[in-house]
């Protein structure tokens, strides 16, 4: 059980948590075997270091920017930042010029992350268990891709000319519990091209140096893919419960759900380089890169900023906030996802 001060985030979490997967509770069989029971996590503490924790009101939003319903995942585009709100079934563009919603598309329960490529905003769903393409700059659909996700945390990806999206490995009785593949999307045609068995519990995709990296949640570990054979090629443990996961400063850097760390591993190589304490473990989160830092976000430290010379944490903001963070047009964007709201912020001094 959450102690009471984090009472409000964890209830935050489970709505979020049970509004996205409901829908698919109803259709796919690994969600109910998921659903069961959550696990145990250790307290957040965050670093103890002195002078690296200091309160989120210490930030001035440059931009405070309503959004209906439970703001979540992000993606950018040279115009401004998509984000989803699955309880109010859209997604809205907040536009980087007048920092105020732009275009609204409508998704029944968007999930899964969001990601840009060939042009096109990518939204997996968790309503229609589909995924929708529509146009990057103004919403406007283009297709619906069968192709459902896997698990309303996991991901989506570009690269290596495709679109990656994490599915259930086929459907019945008999399946096995977080059973998955790698479903790989020719966006010339809009169909799944290929179906890349991976290791059970493994959700969240990224492309980094011409391979596919694929966090497994329930071994441990990062999976590499590779886009030439379509075939798993390394496994690099990596801390328990691996989740999110930012390219940058040539590495693939992993969000343990487990530990609250965060894993660095180059991205040519497959090597483990460090492990990096941060002391936020639990659900939900996400991590970024950009202005030359790392940056995770967990209820009750919206901000974590980690030094890729040093490998070390060198800032940490706690208080309300977060759930998903990006580093874009020159600041940092946060969402509140229990507060409605999006935050447009000034990129920290050190």
């Amino acid at each position: 059980m959450p102690a009471p001060s984090q009472s409000a985030s964890w209830l935050s979490l489970l709505r979020r948590e049970a509004s996205a997967l409901l829908p698919c509770l109803l259709a796919v069989v690994p969600f109910a075997a998921r659903a069961q029971k959550q696990p145990e996590f250790p307290p957040k503490t965050g670093v103890a270091t002195p002078g690296i924790q200091r309160p989120m009101s210490a930030l001035i939003p440059s931009a405070i920017i309503p959004v209906a319903g439970h703001p979540d995942w992000l993606a950018v585009t040279r115009d401004g930042v998509w984000v989803t709100s699955s309880s109010a079934d859209h997604v809205v563009l907040l536009n980087s010029d007048t920092n105020k919603p732009d275009h609204i598309v409508t998704v029944a329960r968007p999930c899964s992350g969001l990601a840009v490529g060939f042009g096109s905003l990518w939204i997996p769903s968790c309503g229609d268990h589909s995924l929708l393409r529509v146009d990057a700059g103004n919403g406007e659909p283009q297709a619906t891709v069968k192709a459902s996700p896997a698990d309303s945390e996991g991901g989506i990806a570009t690269g290596a000319g495709s679109v990656w999206l994490v599915t259930p490995a086929g459907t019945g009785p008999n399946q096995e519990p977080n059973q998955v593949e790698l479903d790989r999307i020719d966006p010339r045609t809009n169909q799944v091209a290929v179906h890349i068995p991976l290791p059970a519990g493994s959700f969240n995709p990224i492309f980094a140096s011409g391979s596919i990296w694929v966090s497994s949640n329930a071994g441990n570990a990062l999976v590499r893919v590779d886009p030439k054979t379509n075939s798993v090629v390394s496994t690099t443990p990596v801390g328990p419960m691996p989740r999110f996961l930012t390219v940058g400063a040539g590495s693939v850097w992993v969000l343990n759900q487990g530990d609250g760390s965060i894993a660095r591993v180059d991205a040519i190589t497959g090597k483990l380089l460090a492990t990096i304490p941060a002391g936020i473990p639990g659900l939900g989160g996400e991590i970024a890169f950009g202005a030359g830092s790392v940056w995770a976000t967990v209820f009750g430290f919206p901000i974590t900023r980690v030094d890729p010379a040093t490998n070390r944490v060198t800032q940490q903001f706690v208080g309300l906030g977060g759930d998903s963070i990006r580093c874009a047009h020159r600041s940092l964007w946060l969402t509140f996802l229990d507060g409605a709201k999006v935050w447009r912020l000034p990129i920290p001094s050190l």
